[in-house]
């Protein structure tokens, strides 16, 4: 499925969708549909806060750390998909202790850390690359979306800052960590 619009792209990059009905050959350039993905790391935690330059930004008791990667091309369909997937995703214990609740229902919070490396792709050389993660002066106008669509549905999320080098210091409940991608890839 399109999600953004169609691009020339090279063999071997980007997820190729479909090529007018046949296959391509070895280094053949064509147009493509190239699908844009937003990733997030969610963690379930008794606490958790976030220091930048030795202060304190944002901190939770019970509730969920969000490290949130935005990739080249993200917007709102996509931050919309996830903050919502995020916020009705039942991983919170019920008195059975089954994970039955949402953060909503369970009524934590979020702590909200943008993370830029989650798109780091290590499969060549010994450094990672970076290439997909969005340009920041692109990715903080989504991650500002992003938080302002938790707040809009009710639940309003502590920060990082974004860009900035932070520490981030959490007790994992369960421990309970899940991966979430705005085409459910995993």
């Amino acid at each position: 499925m399109c999600l953004k619009s169609l691009e020339f792209l090279p063999v071997g990059r980007g997820r190729i969708v479909g090529v007018f009905g046949r296959k391509p050959t070895a280094g053949e350039v064509f147009l493509a549909c190239k699908e844009y993905i937003m990733r997030a790391i969610l963690q379930r935690v008794t606490r958790a806060s976030v220091k930048v330059d030795g202060r304190i930004t944002g901190a939770i008791s019970r509730g969920l750390v969000v490290l949130l990667g935005i990739r080249r091309g993200d917007g709102e369909r996509q931050m919309e998909y996830l903050a919502d997937k995020i916020l009705d995703l039942r991983i919170f214990p019920d008195e059975k202790h089954s994970m039955s609740r949402s953060i909503r229902e369970a009524g934590g919070g979020i702590l909200l850390v943008s993370q830029f490396t989650l798109y780091g792709d290590a499969r060549k050389g010994r450094r990672p690359s970076f290439d997909e993660a969005e340009a920041p002066e692109l990715a903080v106008k989504v991650y500002r979306q992003f938080a302002e669509r938790l707040s809009s549905q009710g639940v309003r999320p502590e920060e990082g800052v974004f860009g900035a080098s932070m520490l981030l210091d959490l007790e994992n409940d369960g421990p309970v960590t899940i991966l979430l991608d705005s085409e459910r890839e995993f």
